[in-house]
């Protein structure tokens, strides 16, 4: 099988002359000259070891080990044609794998989305990766990605914008009943906050709180945005979580409207090669569809 995948063009070559019974008749279904299909038969030959064609006046017959290689280069040939068929299918079904990427802190809004469009397409298997990790769609590791920050830049990607998501400082109402509200920023160093782990965190709220609060009073840290949150839910501290995911958990309460450059932009980001493929775009419209009522502020 190895002599077949390496040396393809050539078997396939040998396979029209033994289905053809001709040099001329093989080249004109190939589209070659007779010269490159006589080079391709000599080539298989010698690298085989063995004669493949008995040649005589009337064309070129097979002989017993052209016959034994020509099964497997049908076989081959028809797996090649099968799969050419299942891939072409997949291009305009909506079935198979759908590959859906995004930063953690939006999984309470991309998994419902996704077991709903699910719903509407019982062949499809979803699959949602999360994570800081840049998934590559030039190398077929998701079908979608939506990215936060700035523009996307990677070639051959198409990229939309999403929307804006809001984030702002929340506390929990056991810790405002215990030590009460910061009623700005001059206030901050009365209260203890929760943060990112990473001091060089892209996230414009993140940066902006280790710009305004003492080091010494961001008590709690993690790399983790649902750990974040069940830490301002358990009362540890005052710490940003979106807007959208607050007014979904109660016991929040709200310490400051949100600015503007807390918000963080969001990317739907597509390759190329599959942005028009029916899946892609039919998960696209249904994701803006449900999204439309998200923005916020």
């Amino acid at each position: 099988m190895r002599v077949v995948m390496d040396n393809w063009d050539e078997v396939r070559t040998a396979y029209n002359v033994a289905r053809v019974g001709t040099v001329s008749g093989a080249a004109e279904v190939l589209g070659v000259h007779h010269a490159t299909v006589i080079r391709h038969i000599d080539a298989l030959e010698e690298r085989l070891g063995v004669k493949l064609f008995q040649r005589h006046a009337r064309g070129y017959t097979p002989t017993e080990a052209g016959d034994d290689l020509l099964r497997v280069a049908q076989a081959t040939d028809d797996q090649f044609n099968q799969l050419a068929g299942r891939i072409k299918g997949r291009g305009n079904d909506v079935s198979g794998e759908l590959v859906v990427t995004s930063i953690g802190g939006l999984s309470h809004l991309l998994a419902p989305v996704l077991a709903e469009f699910q719903q509407g397409y019982p062949d499809l298997v979803v699959r949602y990766l999360t994570g800081d990790r840049l998934f590559r769609l030039e190398y077929g590791e998701a079908h979608v990605a939506i990215r936060a920050g700035a523009v996307p830049d990677q070639p051959d990607n198409v990229v939309q914008p999403f929307f804006q998501q809001q984030f702002t400082l929340y506390a929990s109402e056991g810790y405002a009943a215990r030590h009460g509200l910061p009623k700005g920023c001059a206030e901050f160093g009365q209260h203890r906050f929760i943060g990112a782990d990473d001091p060089k965190t892209r996230a414009p709220f993140h940066r902006w709180l280790q710009d305004n609060v003492p080091g010494e009073n961001i008590v709690f840290r993690s790399g983790d945005v649902h750990a974040q949150r069940n830490a301002i839910l358990a009362g540890a501290g005052i710490g940003f979580t979106s807007v959208l995911q607050a007014a979904e958990v109660p016991g929040l309460v709200q310490v400051m409207p949100p600015k503007p450059e807390w918000a963080a932009p969001l990317w739907l980001v597509t390759h190329m090669d599959l942005h028009r493929t029916t899946k892609v775009q039919a998960f696209l419209s249904f994701l803006k569809e449900r999204a439309s009522g998200w923005q916020t502020g």
